[in-house]
């Protein structure tokens, strides 16, 4: 919208990590006139002294000054009480939105949030965008087929605690089980903000969503009841690898650090908060007194890239597979996995609408039971429940989530639970009065009223009766333990490290060597053909092709690794890799001297790359690989299309594209 392009917006945000990410966001909105401020008195000050922003965007939890006084601050003021603020905070509790609401806020927004949320708030608060009213809402009614079945549109995010909802749709789709009262529809969100907001505005029939959550939406009055456990444990707190020497420093290692959380009512903030307590350090937010490691709210997806680009945060606490995935990439180290702090703990839970409950009971039954039978095959089929996984949790490879690596969360002898998803309500009410008690977090509310069991007893049958005994090991020896024990887990990282590089390659020929890349990131091969020489352009470029009318630039492999140099001809090929950088999709072409075959390459046949690896060579190197006693160098293809030395990669090739 052209309007937003004129927009001069100040951004407080004490977070360095989050502020860049938060720049990144408005930037996508066309607003490019940001003025940073690392709290609410630097704020006042460049209020006062600069240009008088169009709207404030501002975090609530900040040192020196926070949002909350800067807003009545603003308020307050005669020249400044009409600039439209935005309340953007990790602090998303229904009771905190109408404090804010109070104190003249124009708009509020949750962390963590996407581009199209914030904007939707930045026009709400100036005007350009009605705001809608919860009670002017209208919910979704419910749908029924021609054949008398209901549509039940139920909410997910990425992560492996929703499974059992995609094995189940996997299951219905292949005829394995055939509903005769519901169709299923799941929708993915970006993160927990959208689905909160989905079920207490009525416009899904129900969601895997976090525990504390739906309580919190229930406390302010929306209509839902929680039927089902989405599952039992599955959670993992890593440890940054660049955060320094954890050995040497312990609980030391954490002081005055940030650490991120997927949400404020989350069974991850919970724990954290009393892993924390139990090595002696005191957790928080910013702005609160003494804390020594500050809780910051990243969206679940994204945390693994912002831990690879912040040597000031910890870690972070969040659901698999996204902590393995770290440390699959040599980010992260395993802490802890959630069921050796807290044995069978809840975590997310199906939660649906009233009206379902009430008037489509049979529809629910059959839900209930069928994601139970869901449950019980992740536990016994897990290398197919994996494969489900990647197609469900990451259709469109924005993850990098494998097989194997979910594989391996699957068969976690600790990790997540599928085979009893019986809701126990006394976890629940442990959650709900630690969070309450102990951290000033939510509201307590009546759990019998909430958790209607009357579809579980049936559908868990003798589960219902003998559900696993859930235990809180909340002592001194057990911190320590975990303590201990974390500090000689990295050949257990290294072990998940292989586990990233498992999967297929083609292998192609340099001189005598034999080099493999990810078939994923190929394109398609072609017979070397006729290169253009593109002026300016770095030596290992060989020029660009004609490929069925798109542009592309092709590089020269032996030139990259520092090999003679020589004339490629007709025996030779190129083979085009499509790399997206986040903001388009480009192509580029490698030139090698041959190809040989596509292999599968599995992760106990590869290692880390030998001494004897050129210089040049380890720039792209990841593994070696082990086939037949013939040695592979697995190629990283990230690097070789982002090529470290050029600065703007993506630039160049999009002025050869457009040749």
């Amino acid at each position: 919208m052209e309007l937003l392009h004129q927009l001069t917006v100040l951004l407080v945000e004490d977070a360095g990590v989050m502020r860049k990410m938060e720049v990144k966001t408005l930037k996508e909105l066309g607003i490019t006139d940001i003025i940073e401020a690392e709290h609410g008195e630097d704020a006042i000050n460049k209020i006062k002294t600069g240009e008088r922003p169009h709207v404030i965007i501002s975090d609530w939890n900040m040192p020196v000054m926070d949002g909350y006084e800067l807003l009545k601050w603003i308020r307050a003021e005669e020249e400044y009480k009409e600039i439209p603020f935005v309340m953007a905070t990790g602090r998303g509790e229904r009771k905190e939105v109408t404090m804010a609401e109070e104190a003249g806020v124009s708009a509020f927004i949750s962390k963590p949030f996407n581009a199209a949320e914030l904007k939707t708030k930045i026009l709400q608060a100036i005007g350009e965008l009605e705001k809608v009213d919860k009670k002017d809402i209208v919910r979704r009614e419910p749908e029924l087929t021609p054949d008398g079945k209901i549509k039940l549109k139920i909410a997910h995010i990425q992560i492996t605690d929703h499974l059992v909802l995609g094995v189940l749709k996997d299951l219905i789709r292949s005829g394995k089980l055939q509903p005769k009262h519901f169709e299923l529809e799941t929708v993915s969100m970006s993160s927990w903000n959208p689905v909160a907001d989905a079920l207490d505005e009525g416009q899904v029939d129900g969601a895997c969503v976090l525990a504390p959550i739906a309580m919190d939406l229930y406390s302010n009055g929306a209509p839902l009841k929680l039927v089902l456990f989405a599952h039992k444990d599955g959670s993992i707190m890593v440890r940054n690898r660049k955060g320094g020497d954890f050995e040497s420093s312990k609980a030391g290692f954490f002081r005055q650090k940030s650490f991120y959380i997927p949400h404020t009512l989350s069974i991850h903030n919970m724990l954290g908060h009393m892993f924390f307590n139990g090595i002696g350090l005191k957790p928080g937010v910013t702005g609160q007194d003494d804390v020594d490691v500050a809780f910051e709210v990243v969206p679940p997806v994204k945390m693994p890239e912002f831990l690879a680009s912040a040597e000031e945060a910890a870690g972070y606490f969040v659901a698999e597979p996204l902590g393995t995935k770290s440390i699959a990439a040599g980010n992260a180290d395993l802490q802890f996995l959630s069921s050796e702090l807290w044995e069978n703990h809840p975590c997310c839970v199906v939660t649906v609408q009233d009206v379902l409950v009430e008037k489509y009971k049979d529809a629910m039954q059959e839900f209930t039971k069928m994601l139970v039978q869901a449950g019980k095959f992740i536990e016994t089929n897990p290398g197919t429940a994996a494969e489900i996984g990647v197609k469900f949790l990451d259709p469109d490879g924005k993850l990098g989530l494998k097989v194997p690596l979910l594989r391996n969360v699957l068969t976690e002898p600790n990790g997540i639970k599928t085979n009893d998803l019986y809701p126990d309500v006394k976890a629940l009410d442990k959650i709900q009065r630690y969070m309450h008690d102990e951290m000033g977090v939510g509201s307590l509310i009546n759990l019998d009223k909430f958790v209607d069991l009357s579809f579980a007893d049936v559908a868990c049958g003798n589960d219902s009766e003998s559900g696993k005994v859930s235990v809180l090991k909340d002592t001194t020896e057990q911190y320590s333990k975990l303590m201990n024990r974390a500090a000689n887990t990295k050949q257990d990282s290294r072990a998940k490290e292989l586990l990233n590089k498992e999967g297929k390659y083609l292998i192609f020929n340099l001189e005598e060597q034999q080099y493999c890349f990810d078939i994923m990131k190929i394109r398609e091969i072609i017979r070397m053909i006729k290169v253009r020489p593109y002026p300016g352009s770095p030596e290992y470029v060989l020029g660009v092709i004609n490929l069925r009318g798109s542009v592309i630039p092709v590089m020269d492999s032996r030139a990259m690794f520092n090999m003679t140099r020589t004339e490629y001809n007709e025996k030779n090929f190129i083979i085009v890799l499509e790399h997206d950088d986040g903001k388009r999709v480009f192509q580029m072409g490698i030139a090698v001297d041959g190809v040989n075959e596509v292999a599968n390459i599995t992760a106990d046949q590869i290692s880390n790359p030998p001494a004897f690896v050129s210089a040049d060579e380890a720039n792209y190197i990841m593994a070696i690989a082990k086939i037949n006693e013939s040695l592979k160098m697995i190629v990283d293809v990230e690097k070789v299309l982002k090529f470290n030395h050029v600065e703007a990669p993506g630039k160049m090739v999009a002025e050869m594209q457009e040749v």
